[in-house]
């Protein structure tokens, strides 16, 4: 039995595909390829719903909405043992639970050894905030429950959600109740069902902002999330909706996205994309060239939702993505069965949004529409911890504020700042280790969880990441970075940090160094989408044979951005990700 995600997080899914890594001195946006198989895929509306595999056969019996009600009255009652094993493997994910990696088992061993023989009798919690918008009220309960619950253990993911680690069957309907009281939920946090909907961090307050998506993104959610007639989809559904320029939403890697456009005859609404997703068979979503109506956002979303469920390929699990429906269709056919068979109506063509101008992390402060400010802050990695979250509200709330936003960047954003109160605010900030005038390789760094919470990880993460960061800080402070470059570390070939989008990306594996075999990753240069000074979203190139050794991160990153610094062409500009598309092999060494 094999489950799903791409997030920061520890899970029982396997790699969607094992293709040996491409060699390419071009940007790649996609290397998917359709099907040529004869075989029937599992399409409901083409081959009937009979399930042609065993984890088709128990969302069929239960799709696992329905084993909140065993959490709560048998399993927190009976402990770890009592619980059934598809339960434990398969329907506690619709409610955002993994069981956790057993501590002491290497990476070499993840391969080898089943689910079960790498679990712990602990869950990793992911608490779903959808848009990313929260209170200092929430912000609070989460950091309760991280410290009573959980360890201290907090972790910012890079799709706007919150997790804890450490969590006991026995504490989860309490910790329910905690985060239902302030408007919080746990609701397919994970699973074969629609995921958290990414929001745009400062949607609504920020002053260059073309729409305020909130209404659509609490639409979707009030609707759609628990419904059952999509609590049993193919694989995982990733949403994206914003109304800002800089396309703040990673929309490029999402199953459906939203980016809001100004369309000359019928004003503000969004263009609507398809087909994202990364992991080991990556593919950038592409447009529709659609133009979606405010107030059609929610039906039109259903409509995409639709059909991966009722043509998404669930034969295979590693082809059950809407991404490979996408490369067999295309994207005119894809609109001709939206419009049709699920809308009912033809959509308006629509123009394409423009090339954003500016990060779409919003690390800093910036200045609101009403005159206030916002503060995007850095915290390394995304790691933070219960008490730092409960003294991170108790400031935000002293300095006349209650809101925050979290981000697809594992950064945070303080709203409602008073300009008397700012520069309080940014010393308060980064004296809890927030900063928002980070370095720009800090900024530009995300980790997965990695090998000490993730069953599927070969190497550990967060630890190396943070301590390269601390001394590429020391080894670069005296260059001059005409950009952030973005390090993405991952633990495993899946890419739940988004290795093939990140300038440096590193993907986790055992390398072999000086005739050693080592934790170790596989570098990937030169990726990047629209909202990280991308002039066009494109995926990294994988120069075969160069890895690094797990605690090497710093020496390599040095080693190649200084090469950049000497080789690149200043009067145009040259970004690290063009750089690295055109560089000889040996400069990348």
């Amino acid at each position: 039995m094999t489950l799903s995600d791409t997030e920061t997080r520890g899970t029982d899914d396997r790699p969607e595909a094992s293709a040996r890594p491409a060699v390419s001195a071009r940007p790649e946006t996609s290397r998917v390829r359709p099907s040529r198989s004869t075989k029937p895929n599992g399409q409901w509306k083409v081959d009937g719903t009979a399930p042609l595999n065993g984890n088709e056969e128990w969302k069929q019996v239960d799709d696992g909405l329905s084993v909140r009600g065993r959490i709560e009255e048998v399993y927190s009652k009976g402990g770890f043992a009592s619980i059934d094993p598809t339960d434990l493997h398969g329907r506690f994910r619709v409610w955002g639970l993994y069981t956790q990696r057993k501590p002491g088992i290497d990476g070499g061993r993840t391969a080898t050894l089943e689910p079960h023989e790498l679990e712990d009798e602990y869950f990793m919690l992911r608490v779903r905030i959808d848009g990313g918008q929260l209170t200092t009220e929430q912000l609070r309960t989460i950091a309760g429950i991280s410290t009573e619950f959980g360890r201290d253990t907090a972790d910012l993911t890079d799709r706007q959600n919150i997790q804890l680690h450490w969590i006991r069957v026995e504490d989860i309907p309490e910790i329910w109740r905690r985060l239902e009281a302030v408007g919080l939920q746990t609701t397919e946090a994970c699973g074969d069902v629609p995921r958290v909907v990414l929001g745009s961090p400062v949607a609504g307050i920020a002053a260059d902002e073309l729409i305020d998506p909130t209404a659509q993104i609490e639409e979707i959610t009030s609707r759609f999330i628990g419904d059952p007639s999509l609590a049993n989809l193919p694989r995982k559904f990733k949403s994206a909706i914003t109304g800002h320029p800089s396309q703040d939403v990673v929309h490029e890697i999402n199953d459906v996205a939203f980016v809001a456009v100004e369309h000359p005859e019928l004003g503000i609404g969004y263009d609507l994309w398809v087909g994202g997703g990364l992991s080991t068979a990556p593919r950038l979503a592409e447009r529709l060239g659609v133009f979606v109506a405010p107030d059609q956002t929610a039906e039109v979303w259903h409509g995409v939702a639709q059909i991966f469920r009722d043509y998404g390929f669930r034969r295979l699990r590693n082809r059950a993505r809407l991404k490979f429906l996408l490369a067999e269709w295309g994207t005119e056919k894809f609109r001709q069965v939206l419009e049709t068979e699920y809308l009912g109506h033809a959509l308006p063509d629509g123009p394409a949004a423009p090339t954003p101008s500016t990060p779409g992390d919003h690390v800093g402060v910036h200045r609101q529409k009403d005159g206030r400010s916002y503060v995007g802050v850095t915290p390394i990695v995304g790691r933070v911890s219960g008490p730092t979250l409960a003294t991170l509200a108790d400031v935000i709330e002293a300095h006349g504020s209650t809101r925050l936003r979290t981000t697809p960047h594992q950064k945070l954003v303080v709203l409602d700042v008073p300009d008397d109160r700012l520069d309080s605010l940014v010393a308060e900030l980064d004296a809890l280790g927030l900063q928002s005038r980070p370095s720009l390789i800090r900024r530009g760094t995300i980790a997965c969880t990695g090998i000490e919470f993730c069953k599927l990880a070969i190497v550990e993460t967060k630890a190396y990441a943070t301590a390269a960061v601390l001394e590429l800080e020391e080894r670069l402070a005296g260059l001059d970075l005409p950009h952030p470059i973005s390090l993405h570390v991952n633990g495993c070939p899946n890419s739940c940090a988004r290795i093939q989008t990140a300038d440096i990306g590193l993907k986790g594996q055992l390398v072999t160094i000086d005739g050693e075999q080592v934790p170790g990753y596989q570098v990937h240069l030169g990726g990047g989408l629209a909202s990280q000074d991308r002039d066009e979203a494109g995926l990294g190139r994988t120069v075969r044979g160069l890895k690094v050794a797990a605690d090497g991160i710093a020496d390599y990153a040095e080693r190649v951005v200084t090469r950049f610094l000497a080789d690149r062409d200043a009067a145009t500009d040259e970004t690290f990700a063009q750089w690295a598309h055109r560089a000889d092999e040996e400069a990348l060494q």
